[in-house]
């Protein structure tokens, strides 16, 4: 995929990694393929498409690539041990690599959403989404279109200077 993309269109100086699956258990009743399955779309995959656009981004020295995690990978949340476990991972890996490619200049940053109007989100239970509502200070799911600004505000030069961060885009869910 990525070297089809760098044949066609030469180095890739923007990586947006934004995949993502959800699937929940407890502890004691998960599968050992549940929790690798999340750990290798939610972080290999960030790793792997990461690993493969860095030399490009090192040569041309700029690049921006913006991560999105979760709220969940910051605080944990219920049945969700191996999402959380992935996406604190993608927490580490992004402030990690934001130290090493500084100098080249090339940012590397998170997007942390809360819960948001999605086809998993559709899942939810009036009762789940009844409790969730309870964390929420804007007392409201977000949307979509409320997270992708803050992704495309990262990869521009005015956000230059903002590196290893990561921004919570959760309707207050974390405070």
């Amino acid at each position: 995929m990525i070297d089809a993309a760098v044949e066609a269109h030469g180095p890739i100086e923007i990586l947006i990694n934004n995949a993502g699956v959800i699937s929940d258990s407890l502890l004691m009743r998960m599968k050992d393929d549940q929790f690798e399955h999340t750990m290798g779309v939610n972080m290999y995959g960030t790793y792997y498409c990461t690993h493969k656009v860095i030399t490009g981004m090192i040569k041309g020295r700029w690049g921006r690539i913006v991560n999105v995690s979760s709220v969940v990978g910051m605080r944990g949340n219920i049945g969700q041990s191996n999402y959380s476990a992935s996406k604190a991972a993608v927490l580490g890996f992004t402030q990690s690599i934001a130290k090493e490619v500084a100098t080249r200049g090339i940012t590397v940053n998170v997007v942390a959403p809360g819960y948001i109007t999605t086809a998993t989100s559709a899942d939810i239970s009036d009762k789940q989404r009844d409790t969730v509502m309870t964390w929420i200070p804007q007392g409201r799911f977000g949307e979509p279109d409320e997270v992708a600004p803050t992704i495309v505000f990262l990869t521009t030069d005015e956000a230059q200077y903002i590196t290893g961060d990561i921004i919570r885009v959760d309707g207050g869910m974390a405070i």
